[in-house]
């Protein structure tokens, strides 16, 4: 049977998700330049590449486990399922305890990645609120990967949908103090991001607990957060190299930006434009990828594994038909995308230019994905890693720093 109706019905939550993941910042960021300027803006994009940098981390143990848990969810092993989850959280609260501790040198950190003086503070107060409540962020996104390893979709979508529309109300009602709040200017956007995520939280174990859903927070579940040496190793072998994965494309982009502040604050603006609109074009791929690992995972775990290929083929339609469209669109509309987020008109010259000379990019970028997914569906995690590691060391880096001179 055709595999793309699975396929569509799996990925299309997942899209939608991470189309809103991404509204949140997005309108965040209108809020934020709008009623406070550019230089507001500018202070929380400086942060952003950090911000990946902490979340690659659990992203990485998020897709180690997602395969683990979809092998036993193939393989009808509900019990294996709480066991490799309750590990993968234990972990990730510990490292999400040492970023928050990080967060009393918040502003050290944005010292050294060379943020603008006009904007330091105003950033590391962002930042401190951000790094302190990572704990909550990290329980969130580990927990909606591994439902989604479960085969469920839904239920991350409907939390993210509280959570955002939680948020974006926050926002400026914590900018401006309405309703008696504390006027908390560039930090408002951090705290609505902790508050909503905490309540998203709260609704959530007790939507799961009374749906007796396989990744319920119970005994079995709480037994498995005492770690499982033989379980860890395994989840830390395929999910290190995931997260040194993210590590050096996050790495690389603190270089990058490093490149870019030099060119003083307008430029930091523009890349920070830029950067928003190539997350929504990269949505498809990134979804796309994941649904991949996943169907590879729960094939691998029924015995069918010869079903891989097809799945490869059908994440790499997908990619050419819905990234390819968001192309399009971008380079059609770029001059209107850009002025979302930036009213003079010479700094949205800087941003579409550099928009137009990366959006091509974006369709390659899927299939890439598609193929690294399917490799680690199976445990092949270490040469989809060299080959992206070897790609943004000895290319993108050496070529942005010659260039820029």
């Amino acid at each position: 049977a055709p595999l793309r109706k699975p396929f569509l019905v799996f990925l299309a939550p997942m899209m939608l998700s991470n189309i809103l993941q991404s509204l949140f910042g997005t309108i965040n960021n209108v809020y934020l330049g709008q009623m406070i300027g550019v230089d507001a803006l500018a202070a929380v994009s400086v942060f952003f590449p950090a911000m990946f940098f902490f979340i690659s981390f659990v992203m990485g143990l998020g897709s180690g486990a997602s395969v683990l848990i979809g092998q036993a969810w193939g393989a009808k092993e509900p019990a294996k399922v709480k066991a490799i989850a309750g590990t993968t959280m234990t972990v990730t609260l510990l490292l999400a305890g040492l970023i928050a501790l990080g967060g009393l040198f918040s502003r050290e950190l944005l010292t050294a990645l060379a943020t603008p003086a006009n904007i330091l503070d105003a950033a590391a107060g962002y930042a401190r609120i951000m790094m302190i409540t990572m704990p909550l962020t990290f329980a969130y996104i580990l927990l909606s990967s591994q439902m989604r390893a479960v085969g469920d979709t839904v239920t991350p979508l409907a939390a993210l949908a509280a959570s955002t529309s939680l948020g974006l109300v926050l926002t400026p009602v914590l900018i401006r103090g309405w309703l008696g709040a504390p006027q908390l200017g560039v930090a408002s956007a951090a705290w609505a991001s902790a508050i909503s995520t905490l309540m998203t939280l709260t609704l959530l174990h007790i939507y799961l607990r009374r749906r007796k859903h396989p990744l319920a927070i119970d005994a079995a579940f709480l037994k498995g957060m005492r770690p499982d040496p033989k379980l860890l190793r395994i989840v830390l072998r395929l999910g290190i190299p995931a997260a040194i994965g993210m590590i050096v494309m996050s790495l690389a982009e603190m270089v990058l930006i490093g490149l870019v502040n030099g060119f003083g604050s307008d430029a930091t603006a523009a890349y920070g434009a830029v950067n928003q609109v190539l997350s929504y074009v990269q949505f498809p791929a990134l979804s796309i990828a994941i649904s991949v690992s996943i169907f590879g995972a729960q094939a691998i775990g029924r015995g069918n594994a010869e079903q891989i290929g097809r799945i490869v083929r059908t994440g790499i339609e997908m990619n050419v038909l819905l990234t390819g469209s968001l192309v399009a669109i971008g380079y059609l509309f770029s001059r209107t995308l850009m002025g979302f987020f930036i009213t003079d008109p010479a700094v949205i010259e800087v941003a579409q230019r550099s928009l137009h000379i990366v959006l091509w990019s974006s369709v390659l970028f899927g299939m890439s994905t598609t193929f690294s997914a399917a490799m680690r569906a199976s445990g092949t995690v270490w040469m989809p890693l060299a080959i992206s590691a070897f790609s943004i060391a000895a290319i993108e880096v050496p070529v942005a720093t010659w260039l820029s001179r």
